[in-house]
């Protein structure tokens, strides 16, 4: 049987090839424009559940105007967790006309869950600290073509 190392080596291997190709970044998702007030927000838009999953993690910077729109089909009670994820984040978590209903600020490569308050369909993670800079709480509200539907 000395098939079986060698059966074993190739498994480990392209166990191994997947493993760090899945630890890739997303970096070319498609992107739309978002405001909030006068400021404008360069979001990749993640809108499939691999998209989702994957999110921002292994990420270790991101530039300030850019962010991560996370779409779900239906509204429902939305939870994040930062696995993977190096930067600290937060989280807007959106209802459908673009009213931020609550803020999470997630700690990097944590596996706490940060949810919504209420069922929402979007979920936009920025830089930490982003929204507190820019004066935006629960209530405000964004505008783009995602909440004009």
């Amino acid at each position: 049987m000395s098939f079986l190392p060698t059966l074993l080596l190739a498994l480990v291997l392209a166990l191994g090839s997947d493993a760090s190709q899945a630890q890739q970044p997303q970096l070319n998702l498609p992107r739309v424009k978002l405001l909030a007030g006068m400021h404008q927000i360069d979001a990749q838009v993640a809108s499939t559940p691999e998209q989702r999953a994957t999110g921002l993690m292994w990420r270790r910077d991101m530039p300030m105007h850019e962010g991560m729109l996370f779409v779900f089909d239906q509204p429902s009670v939305q939870c994040f967790w930062m696995m993977n994820t190096p930067s600290p984040l937060t989280a807007a978590f959106i209802a459908d006309d673009g009213t931020i209903v609550n803020l999470a600020n997630m700690k990097p490569l944590s596996t706490q869950s940060h949810c919504s308050t209420r069922p929402v369909r979007f979920v936009l993670e920025m830089n930490q600290g982003w929204f507190e800079k820019k004066g935006l709480r629960a209530g405000a509200r964004l505008t783009g073509e995602p909440f004009s539907r």
